[in-house]
C-alpha cells in the first residue's frame, strides 16, 4: 500500500513504468525470459525424446522426468546460501554457465545416461541463476515497488514458459516432422536442434549477465570515485 498521499496520487501507469526505466533491472527480466524458455524446452521436447527417442515405457519416462524437478528441490537452499555469501552478480553469470553447458550437452545427448547427466547439469544451473537474479532484481528496489516487481518478476517467468513452449517446441515439430511416426534418429535430431537454439538463448543471456555487472561495477567504482574526491 502507498506509504504517503504523493504515492496515492500516483496512477496505476507510474507504478508499473518506473521501475522498467531501470536498466539492470530490465537486463533480469530479460534474461528470466531467455532461461524460462530454456526450462520449458525439457518438459516439451524432453517426453518425445524419452518415449519414442530411446523407447522408455510411461513409468520409467515418469521417473526421468522427475529428475530436473528433483535436482532443482534439493538446490535451491545450497544457491541461495552460495548467493548471499558471493553475491548475485557472480552466481548469476555462473549459473548462467553453467544451464549453457547443460543445453551442450543436451544439443549432443545420445542414450538416456547422457540426457539425464546434461538435465541435471541444466536444473542445478537454474536453480543458481533464479536465486542470484531474484536477488539481484529485488535487491535495489524501493520498498514502495517490491509489490510490482516481484509481479514482473513472475510475468517474465510465465512470458519464458509461453515462448518456450511455441518457439522452442516450434524447433523440434519443424525438425522432427509427424514426431508420432518419426525413427528414433530423427526424434534426437530434433532434440539437438531444439537445445542448439538454447545455447543460443543461454550465450545471450551470459552476455546480458557480464553487461549488467560490468554496468553496475562502473557504477561503484563511478560513486567512489566521487567521495574521494
Amino acid at each position: 500500500l502507498p506509504a504517503d498521499a504523493n504515492a496515492r496520487e500516483a496512477s496505476p501507469g507510474d507504478t508499473l513504468w518506473a521501475p522498467l526505466r531501470d536498466a539492470p533491472l530490465r537486463a533480469g527480466l530479460v534474461m528470466s525470459v531467455l532461461v524460462s524458455a530454456v526450462i520449458m524446452a525439457t518438459f516439451v521436447v524432453g517426453p518425445f525424446y524419452l518415449s519414442r527417442g530411446l523407447g522408455l515405457d510411461p513409468a520409467s519416462m515418469g521417473l526421468a522426468m522427475a529428475v530436473g524437478p528433483t535436482v532443482a528441490a534439493v538446490t535451491g537452499v545450497p544457491a541461495g546460501y552460495l548467493t548471499d555469501h558471493l553475491g548475485s552478480q557472480r552466481l548469476t553469470l555462473v549459473g548462467l554457465s553453467v544451464m549453457l553447458c547443460g543445453a551442450l550437452l543436451l544439443s549432443q545427448a545420445s542414450g538416456l545416461g547422457v540426457y539425464l547427466a546434461a538435465l541435471i547439469v541444466l536444473t542445478a544451473g537454474y536453480s543458481l541463476f533464479q536465486a542470484a537474479n531474484n536477488t539481484a532484481v529485488m535487491s535495489d528496489i524501493q520498498a514502495t515497488r517490491r509489490g510490482t516487481v516481484s509481479g514482473l518478476l513472475n510475468l517474465s517467468r510465465n512470458m519464458g514458459l509461453i515462448f518456450g513452449a511455441s518457439a522452442l517446441g516450434a524447433v523440434f515439430a519443424h525438425t522432427t516432422p509427424d514426431v508420432s511416426h518419426a525413427a528414433p534418429q530423427a526424434v534426437a535430431a530434433g532434440l539437438h536442434a531444439t537445445f542448439a537454439m538454447a545455447a543460443g538463448l543461454l550465450l545471450l543471456a551470459v552476455l546480458i549477465a557480464w553487461r549488467r555487472a560490468h554496468s553496475l561495477a562502473s557504477a561503484k567504482q563511478t560513486n567512489v570515485d566521487k567521495l574521494k574526491s
